[in-house]
């Protein structure tokens, strides 16, 4: 498998961020989520402008992976919690964390969550929150296998379609 090289997005990369965020998110949801929702959120969720406001906000962290030859494999996104449940001044939400499917096990999403971890610390977080899908089950047995524990539900709209996720929190370590 060709290596990651994982490191902190910069300005230039929200042409990237939103090709790899568009087709992650299709990847991992167009079996279950109907088409014209599915396109709407990736437009505006996944948009170039998206990720350029998110990359200029001191607040939001973008870490980017790439192949050695430079093309974008996978990314995570830390931000202050945006979530319906109680949080503290020293929790971060992880709102985005996808590899490419090619770039999946051996190890790399393991690597990944590392490395957001040790962003959390440095950022000086206690806990990690963050949204699940209720019908991915393998990324909840990643999550589990985190250290991450259920701490409550909200709803995550796709386009007009309202999907149920879970909320997960780990202490960061």
């Amino acid at each position: 498998m060709t290596p990651i090289l994982w490191r902190r997005a910069q300005a230039g990369d929200a042409a990237a961020l939103s090709l790899l965020g568009g087709a992650t998110f299709l990847a991992s949801f167009a079996h279950d989520h109907p088409g014209d929702a599915l396109i709407a959120h990736v437009r505006t969720a996944h948009g170039e402008p998206y990720y350029a406001a998110a990359l200029a906000d001191p607040d939001q962290t973008l870490l980017i992976g790439e192949t050695p030859l430079g093309a974008p494999v996978g990314y995570a996104l830390l931000t202050p919690p945006d979530l319906p449940i109680e949080t503290g001044p020293n929790d971060l939400e992880l709102k985005r964390i996808y590899l490419l499917s090619g770039w999946q096990g051996g190890g790399n999403g393991d690597a990944l969550m590392a490395l957001i971890m040790d962003e959390a610390r440095q950022r000086g977080a206690r806990r990690l929150l963050l949204a699940v899908y209720e019908a991915n089950a393998r990324a909840q047995r990643f999550y589990a296998r985190h250290g991450f524990i259920e701490a409550g539900e909200t709803v995550f709209m796709v386009g007009d379609v309202p999907f149920r996720d879970r909320i997960y929190a780990a202490p960061v370590d």
